[in-house]
């Protein structure tokens, strides 16, 4: 029995005695017996494949060659991909392999190219590219292939049409930039004048607002101000009426001193017109009352003697009326001298 090993980058199959179906071996090792068992390499290295497709002609009838570059692989790790692999490609090389490969991604790539027009394939590349992947890795997976990738390298014709496309293209790539630097112009200059409108309708804005600032300014300041004088104006009439409170209170107390002056000074009047009534009873009235008096008691005594010697020459006039009468005429005499 004898040992043997392959590398990451080749499989073996060992088939056989006992090895049915035969035995997959990616990058591993295994005991094959020699003479009734038999063991067979195949390579899994990375292939790159140029390919070109010559004057093909395009949807439109205009012929280019196209030019890709593939990466395809037999996949190790499928085991049934590596089956189909060994079943097609077993005791072949890796120049046999990437034949086979090229040629079947090279007629996938022809028959893309001639349902496309060459503008689409000339300005649209991924999506070729991503058209022969597709249609490519479809069919070689069934012989144990695998795209790794595709990338369209290379377009060009014979016929100058692509010049032709590039000179339209340019063409209307330099109409497109002066068109698009006029309207940039253009549009500089709107939005130039939009700057200058919005910048002069800020600045009247700004001065409306200004101008609002300052009317508002001016009304409450017409409104503090007419608040302060109402204040002030309060205040001094406060303080005027205050000061006439004040005066008046004492004016009022100049009065209830000049009224208590007034009143002592009444009094004082007063007493002394007492006084000097006293004064005038005690050295005049009682004095005169005293000699009035003592003049009618002498007068009333009189009277009675006159009366009382009227009465007697009376009773004596009575008895002896002729003397009666000189007696009657000398009382009345006395009488009204008196």
């Amino acid at each position: 029995m004898v040992f043997y090993t392959c590398g990451p980058n080749e499989a073996m199959v060992v088939s056989g005695f006992c090895r049915a179906p035969p035995l997959l071996i990616a990058g591993g090792r295994a005991f094959v017996i020699p003479c009734i068992q038999q063991i067979q390499r195949i390579s899994l290295n990375t292939l790159t494949l140029n390919v070109k497709s010559d004057k093909v002609y395009t949807r439109h009838g205009v012929p280019i060659s196209v030019t890709g570059i593939a990466q395809v692989k037999i996949q190790g790790q499928n085991k049934e991909m590596l089956a189909a692999a060994c079943q097609m490609f077993m005791g072949k090389s890796e120049q046999e392999i990437a034949h086979i490969a090229l040629e079947t991604l090279e007629g996938h790539q022809r028959a893309i190219m001639a349902h496309m027009t060459v503008e689409e394939i000339y300005k649209d590349r991924k999506k070729f590219s991503e058209q022969v992947f597709k249609v490519a890795s479809s069919d070689l997976v069934n012989m144990g292939i695998s795209v790794v990738s595709y990338t369209l390298k290379d377009v060009h014709d014979d016929q100058d049409y692509l010049h032709s496309l590039g000179k339209a293209r340019t063409a209307q790539v330099q109409k497109d930039a002066r068109i698009g630097e006029a309207m940039a112009k253009r549009d500089a200059v709107i939005r130039e004048a939009h700057a200058m409108q919005e910048k002069v309708s800020a600045q009247y804005v700004n001065e409306i607002e200004m101008a609002k600032a300052q009317r508002d300014f001016e009304l409450k300041k017409a409104a503090y101000d007419v608040e302060v004088n109402t204040k002030k104006a309060e205040s001094d009439l406060a303080y005027q009426l205050q000061v006439a409170k004040t005066k008046q209170r004492i004016e009022e107390e100049k009065m209830q001193v000049q009224v208590v002056e007034r009143a002592q000074q009444i009094m004082l009047q007063e007493q002394e017109i007492t006084r000097k009534e006293r004064e005038l009873d005690a050295k005049v009235k009682k004095p005169a009352d005293a000699e009035r008096y003592r003049l009618e008691r002498l007068a009333e005594a009189e009277r009675l003697q006159l009366i009382m010697q009227a009465e007697a020459e009376a009773e004596s006039i009575r008895v002896s009326p002729t003397s009666f009468l000189p007696s009657f005429l000398n009382a009345c005499n006395m009488f009204l001298k008196k």
